[in-house]
Protein backbone atom coordinates (compact mmCIF):
# COMPACT_ATOMS: atom_id res chain seq x y z
CA UNK A 1 0.00 0.00 0.00
CA UNK A 2 1.66 3.11 -0.52
CA UNK A 3 2.22 6.03 1.70
CA UNK A 4 0.36 8.91 0.30
CA UNK A 5 -2.74 8.14 2.09
CA UNK A 6 -4.37 11.22 3.16
CA UNK A 7 -7.84 11.87 4.87
CA UNK A 8 -9.16 15.30 4.32
CA UNK A 9 -11.94 16.93 5.97
CA UNK A 10 -13.87 20.16 5.33
CA UNK A 11 -16.06 21.55 7.86
CA UNK A 12 -16.39 25.24 8.99
CA UNK A 13 -13.95 26.83 11.52
CA UNK A 14 -17.16 28.30 13.39
CA UNK A 15 -20.61 27.76 13.60
CA UNK A 16 -23.05 29.28 16.03
CA UNK A 17 -24.46 27.10 19.11
CA UNK A 18 -26.87 24.57 18.55
CA UNK A 19 -26.31 25.09 14.65
CA UNK A 20 -26.07 22.20 12.50
CA UNK A 21 -22.97 21.84 10.30
CA UNK A 22 -22.21 19.69 7.01
CA UNK A 23 -19.17 17.60 7.29
CA UNK A 24 -17.08 16.41 4.27
CA UNK A 25 -14.76 13.86 4.33
CA UNK A 26 -12.32 11.65 2.11
CA UNK A 27 -9.65 9.72 1.85
CA UNK A 28 -6.91 8.53 -0.86
CA UNK A 29 -6.94 4.68 -0.69
CA UNK A 30 -6.35 2.16 -3.96
CA UNK A 31 -9.21 0.01 -2.87
CA UNK A 32 -9.23 -3.20 -3.98
CA UNK A 33 -12.17 -5.68 -3.57
CA UNK A 34 -10.58 -8.87 -3.19
CA UNK A 35 -12.64 -9.88 -6.75
CA UNK A 36 -10.57 -8.97 -9.41
CA UNK A 37 -8.02 -11.10 -10.54
CA UNK A 38 -3.82 -10.58 -11.56
CA UNK A 39 -2.46 -11.26 -14.67
CA UNK A 40 -1.35 -14.85 -13.31
CA UNK A 41 -5.45 -15.65 -12.73
CA UNK A 42 -5.72 -14.83 -9.04
CA UNK A 43 -7.49 -12.69 -6.59
CA UNK A 44 -5.64 -10.12 -5.66
CA UNK A 45 -6.23 -9.62 -1.87
CA UNK A 46 -9.42 -7.95 -0.30
CA UNK A 47 -8.01 -4.60 1.10
CA UNK A 48 -10.47 -1.78 1.53
CA UNK A 49 -10.81 1.00 4.13
CA UNK A 50 -13.63 -1.18 6.04
CA UNK A 51 -14.22 1.50 9.20
CA UNK A 52 -14.68 5.12 9.72
CA UNK A 53 -15.26 6.47 12.87
CA UNK A 54 -15.46 10.46 13.63
CA UNK A 55 -16.23 11.72 17.42
CA UNK A 56 -16.42 15.28 18.44
CA UNK A 57 -14.90 15.97 21.85
CA UNK A 58 -14.09 12.30 22.47
CA UNK A 59 -17.75 12.15 21.92
CA UNK A 60 -18.59 9.27 19.56
CA UNK A 61 -20.69 11.09 16.73
CA UNK A 62 -20.82 8.41 13.61
CA UNK A 63 -18.78 4.38 13.63
CA UNK A 64 -19.52 2.75 10.43
CA UNK A 65 -18.08 -0.28 8.53
CA UNK A 66 -17.85 -0.43 4.68
CA UNK A 67 -18.07 -3.16 2.48
CA UNK A 68 -16.19 -3.91 -0.85
CA UNK A 69 -18.87 -2.05 -3.29
CA UNK A 70 -17.04 1.07 -1.48
CA UNK A 71 -15.17 3.16 -4.30
CA UNK A 72 -11.40 3.86 -4.03
CA UNK A 73 -10.41 6.83 -2.54
CA UNK A 74 -14.06 7.36 -0.65
CA UNK A 75 -16.37 10.60 0.02
CA UNK A 76 -18.61 10.71 2.87
CA UNK A 77 -20.81 13.54 3.94
CA UNK A 78 -22.71 13.75 7.24
CA UNK A 79 -24.28 16.32 9.52
CA UNK A 80 -23.10 17.63 12.88
CA UNK A 81 -25.07 19.53 15.65
CA UNK A 82 -22.41 21.69 17.56
CA UNK A 83 -23.59 22.77 21.04
CA UNK A 84 -19.75 23.71 22.17
CA UNK A 85 -16.62 24.50 20.74
CA UNK A 86 -14.49 21.65 20.33
CA UNK A 87 -12.28 19.48 18.14
CA UNK A 88 -13.92 16.65 15.35
CA UNK A 89 -11.39 13.34 15.35
CA UNK A 90 -11.94 11.56 12.24
CA UNK A 91 -9.97 8.16 11.90
CA UNK A 92 -10.59 5.65 8.63
CA UNK A 93 -8.80 2.06 9.19
CA UNK A 94 -8.49 -0.13 6.46
CA UNK A 95 -8.63 -4.40 6.55
CA UNK A 96 -5.09 -4.54 7.69
CA UNK A 97 -6.02 -2.70 11.01
CA UNK A 98 -4.23 1.00 9.73
CA UNK A 99 -5.46 3.79 10.58
CA UNK A 100 -5.16 7.26 9.34
CA UNK A 101 -6.98 9.85 11.42
CA UNK A 102 -7.59 14.03 11.30
CA UNK A 103 -8.74 16.38 13.27
CA UNK A 104 -10.78 19.80 13.00
CA UNK A 105 -11.40 22.57 15.83
CA UNK A 106 -14.68 24.27 15.38
CA UNK A 107 -15.28 27.77 16.96
CA UNK A 108 -18.72 28.82 18.54
CA UNK A 109 -19.50 32.41 17.52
Amino acid sequence: MSDDIKPRIRVPAKAARGEVIEVKTLITHPMESGQRRDADGKLVPRKIVAGFAATYNGKPVIDLTMEPAISANPYLAFYLKVDEPGTLKLTWTDDDKKSWSTEAKIEIG
